[in-house]
């Protein structure tokens, strides 16, 4: 399930002029925390103003919600998502820079993801990422097998083959946070060494 599949839209934008009490009143009538700050030319970025941006920013200090501006305590540039993102990445996105939602953009503005949006909407309840990483590595192994038995161990074939092999794997080590010792390519070569020659094999490893 990607990003798109569990985005909230329409999106409910602010300027960046309108004052702060606005922003609470939007907020309030929305029933949302978090408003997506609109750009002011074409080569701007977008910005986000959160309940806790106007919280600790202007509430906690006492200050005035109809003197301030909503571009005096947003966020600009904001973290953003690609709709085709996995939503486990976008998930890793919102707590490592501690966000609540993030806008999702594609050369326009798309839609909103939160962190309610993946607890609701996502379908690792049903299988998780790491259990599909794993089928699919399963499944290109296999392939790749074939691909070099039926064309040859030293066809661009069979290379192309175990390089996506070996790039699932590793993103399969980097979900489980392990050590990857060998790569399924690496396992090959030693079992067929004249797959590859040494200087065939260090083009491979640099992509």
């Amino acid at each position: 399930m990607k990003v798109a599949d569990i985005m909230s839209t329409p999106v409910v934008t602010i300027r960046n002029s309108a004052t702060v009490a606005c922003a609470v009143g939007l907020m309030r009538q929305q029933g949302i925390q978090a408003l997506i700050v609109e750009r002011a030319h074409d080569e701007d970025a977008y910005g986000i103003l959160t309940a806790t941006d106007i919280v600790a920013k202007v509430v906690a200090s006492g200050r005035d919600l109809d003197a301030v501006r909503v571009y005096e305590v947003m966020s600009k540039p904001c973290i953003v998502l690609n709709p085709n993102l996995g939503i486990e990445y976008a998930a890793r996105l919102l707590t490592d820079y501690n966000l609540h939602c993030a806008p999702v953009i594609q050369s326009t503005l798309l839609g909103v993801v939160s962190i309610v949006d993946i607890l609701e909407r996502g379908d690792f309840l049903q299988q998780s990422l790491e259990g599909r990483l794993s089928q699919q590595l399963q499944q290109l192994t296999e392939t790749a097998k074939t691909v070099c038995q039926t064309q040859g161990a030293d066809t661009p074939a069979c290379k192309a083959a175990w390089v996506a092999v070996d790039a699932l794997q590793a993103e399969l080590a980097h979900q489980r946070q392990e050590k990857l010792e060998k790569t399924a390519f690496e396992a090959y070569r030693e079992v067929y060494p004249q797959a590859f020659g040494d200087e065939e094999y260090d083009t491979w490893c640099s992509g």
